[in-house]
């Protein structure tokens, strides 16, 4: 694989977001780590991040440069960049102020939930099965939020790099 193609990166991000799922359900259903509804919004951006990768990817596939990378390429990676931002935010949210609360009922998150409905349609992957107090959990002595607030980071900063690179293609083509 050419790593400089635009590609590239998009392509490496979208198994990175769903290997952190893969590895929620894991803790869910093989150590009965019980996810709250902050968890599972978190789980649902990683989702819907790594499909806007792939479909970033499959837009620039046939692309051989950077400075051939379209606007929907930049525009793609700055919505990944947007999304990793809001998954980072719910991460800090859940640590700072959700799980110090022993309900976190008919928060953004359950609302966020209720809309998408898929707490119903794929309840072993999206239902939120504990409250946000109770759901308090550590890897490695890390609570399991700021492992996910720290994959956000990475991620928005590779979607952002990325995004400026296809920006920075297309200025340089006009002039």
């Amino acid at each position: 694989m050419n790593l400089r193609h635009p590609a590239t990166e998009p392509l490496l991000s979208a198994p990175l977001c769903l290997a952190a799922v893969a590895a929620a359900l894991v803790s869910q259903h093989a150590f009965d780590m019980q996810p709250c509804p902050w968890c599972v919004l978190q789980r649902l951006v990683f989702v819907v991040l790594a499909a806007v990768a792939l479909c970033e990817a499959a837009l620039l596939w046939g692309q051989n440069t950077p400075t051939t990378a379209s606007v929907a390429g930049g525009a793609l990676a700055a919505l990944r960049t947007a999304l990793a931002l809001s998954g980072l935010a719910a991460a800090l949210w859940q640590h700072f102020v959700a799980a110090a609360s022993a309900s976190c009922n008919l928060t953004w998150a359950d609302r966020i939930l209720a809309i998408t409905q898929l707490d119903g349609l794929l309840p072993d992957i999206f239902q939120p099965r504990a409250s946000c107090l109770e759901a308090k959990a550590w890897l490695l002595g890390i609570p399991y939020e700021f492992w996910s607030a720290s994959l956000f980071v990475a991620l928005a900063a590779l979607a952002a790099r990325s995004a400026a690179a296809k920006f920075k293609g297309r200025r340089s083509e006009a002039h």
